[in-house]
């Protein structure tokens, strides 16, 4: 049983490796250079069913993915608590998480969708985090819990 199980280990481990290891597709990094051409700071992730992107514009944290053929698929843009619209600061106040404490804000933007705004949000920071996702007129879309 030891001996399977650190076959399995091995198993990931060379997976992991060989999957960092893979060369970005120039489809993949001519549609990046196309959408962001200003971007700096680039660093690629292959995530297997994708490619993903950290990558500085003005000062600003983005991470951008793109299928194997370099269609864009999403776009997510670090921004300030203060940055938020109003409508969207007003449905955090009027949902059951407004005395929970909010922390790092996203704009998300998905292919053929409409743009959405990640809040993390915490009660306390050791017992209970959230991801709440607002759409652009402050309605919670969804919630989920975080690593």
């Amino acid at each position: 049983m030891k001996k399977l199980f650190m076959l399995f280990i091995f198993s990931l481990l060379v997976i992991s490796v060989n999957a960092q290891i893979r060369k970005i597709p120039s489809a993949v990094t001519d549609a990046f250079k196309e959408k962001f051409p200003n971007a700096e700071k680039v660093e690629w992730k292959d995530k297997l069913t994708y490619f993903e992107a950290s990558f500085n514009i003005g000062g600003t944290d983005m991470t951008a993915d793109f299928s194997h053929k370099g269609e864009w698929q999403e776009t997510d843009k670090t921004i300030s608590f203060d940055d938020l619209s109003g409508h969207v600061k007003d449905g955090l106040k009027k949902s059951k998480y407004a005395d929970w404490t909010p922390g790092s804000v996203a704009e998300i933007k998905k292919k053929g969708k409409d743009t959405q705004y990640r809040i993390y949000v915490e009660k306390s920071s050791l017992i209970q985090k959230k991801f709440l996702y607002f759409n652009k007129e402050g309605k919670l879309e969804r919630e989920a819990q975080t690593l």
